[in-house]
């Protein structure tokens, strides 16, 4: 309505502004703190972010697992989506973004179960405060669907869902408070953390590797190769991830302005860049570049820049995408060859190893003295070193709090329901062993 105002007065002559303004000040007082724009814009990439999940993330995992295994992928990450949706509604917002009153500084409150006081007209900045909360309940799903990857092809189906309910709230909710919520103490510290460098890809990198380890290899690691079964689908879901991240990171900007677009060019940059590194040290090292490669260097280019997005520039997020694709590719070689941990897809190196890369190097980069590669500037009263602190705090606590957590919360999970299937139903294939269907039928 503002706009439509705007237009008329500037037509019409300001003369009609009083008896506009007379005319439309109900319309004008609903609509006071919100923008259009905005709006339009995060809507879209909340359906970004859970175009990311369903289809995106579904199929870039699926066709990683073999032939007999794609199914329990798909579903999953489907149930994952609707589970943490509801939990998201009945108390995960709340917990993440109210007021926790006394204890604030390490969790939220219970002013906002079941959304309540979300209404048409209820605001959060410039947006209707149900997107806020919607776009937020995205983050809420894609983080324990990235998990599964760690213990792909050998999970019970209930215990999987389970522990996601859990972790939810023991892990991903304390930490979106602690980072993105007012009066949080990581948030008060002025950790730069832009779209979820601690609050997406470590918390679920090692949250994966816990998991990986707790369960154990699958039965035939290091005995037979376990290739991809389709990397059409792979790469089809790879696509989308790319295409998805730009609302991931551009829309954490909660505004269609400068932020969002500098977000999603640096977003692309790095993405570019990590993809290109990983292709040219395989086709060094062996010869041929992979498409297995280039994809999963693109998937490491975008979590790392992930928590820097908002803070540096083009030039920052070249130098970032290129060190993703360098120390990710090593951090997959030394997982799974040194150390024989069989965290499946790769989700540590890659998303853990990834957004700790990334945090740190925010405190670098968002240096306003840089040159070409200025960003957007440290935290009130910060320079590069207590950045860099601040940062490294955020990157420890995290870590620390995930891996003692994740492996308490399996621990109990394991008391009720055991984690893994048994030797004949791996063997078997989850897709027959835990919903009686195949994936192909040939």
């Amino acid at each position: 309505m503002t706009v439509f105002m705007t237009r008329l007065t500037r037509r019409m002559g300001f003369g009609l502004l009083p008896l506009l303004i007379l005319l439309f000040s109900g319309n004008v007082m609903a609509e006071d703190t919100i923008n259009g724009a905005d709006t339009a814009w995060i809507m879209i990439s909340t359906a970004l972010v859970l175009f990311m999940t369903l289809p995106g993330l579904a199929l870039f995992y699926g066709g990683l697992v073999r032939t007999k295994n794609v199914l329990s992928i798909l579903m999953q990450c489907f149930a994952i989506t609707s589970i943490m949706s509801i939990l998201w509604l009945i108390a995960g917002y709340s917990l993440a973004f109210s007021d926790g009153g006394s204890m604030n500084a390490f969790i939220g409150g219970f002013d906002k179960v079941l959304f309540a006081g979300v209404m048409e007209d209820s605001v959060s900045g410039t947006i209707p405060e149900g997107l806020f909360a919607l776009f937020q309940m995205t983050f809420a799903i894609i983080t324990p669907a990235l998990i599964i990857g760690g213990f792909a092809e050998r999970a019970r189906f209930s215990a999987m869902m389970l522990f996601s309910a859990i972790w939810l709230f023991v892990v991903y909710i304390p930490v979106t408070h602690w980072v993105w919520a007012e009066g949080g103490w990581l948030y008060e510290m002025g950790l730069l953390d832009f779209a979820g460098g601690t609050v997406v890809h470590i918390t679920a990198g090692v949250a994966a590797l816990v998991t990986a380890i707790v369960i154990g290899q699958r039965r035939d690691f290091g005995v037979h190769m376990l290739p991809p079964h389709n990397l059409t689908m792979t790469v089809i879901g790879a696509g989308m991830l790319w295409v998805g991240w730009f609302g991931f990171n551009g829309g954490s900007a909660l505004a269609a302005d400068g932020n969002a677009a500098m977000a999603m060019l640096v977003t692309h940059i790095s993405a570019a860049a990590g993809a290109g590194i990983w292709a040219a040290i395989e086709w060094i090292r062996h010869g041929k570049p992979s498409v297995l490669g280039i994809v999963t260097g693109m998937v490491a280019g975008l979590g790392t820049i992930t928590p820097a997005s908002g803070f540096v520039g083009p030039a920052g997020a070249l130098i970032i995408g290129l060190t993703a694709g360098v120390v990710c590719y090593s951090a997959t070689q030394f997982i799974k060859v040194t150390l024989k941990l069989d965290d499946s897809l790769d989700v540590f190196p890659v998303h853990g190893v990834g957004g700790i890369i990334g945090t740190f190097m925010a405190g670098i980069f968002a240096s306003s003295s840089l040159g070409v590669f200025s960003g957007q500037g440290y935290a009130e009263g910060m320079n590069m070193s207590s950045q860099i602190m601040v940062q490294l705090i955020g990157i420890g606590a995290t870590l620390v709090y995930t891996a003692v957590m994740t492996y308490i919360v399996l621990k109990v999970v394991d008391m009720f329901v055991s984690l893994r299937v048994a030797r004949d139903e791996e063997t078997e294939g989850l897709d027959l062993v835990s919903h009686d269907e195949r994936g192909y039928d040939f």
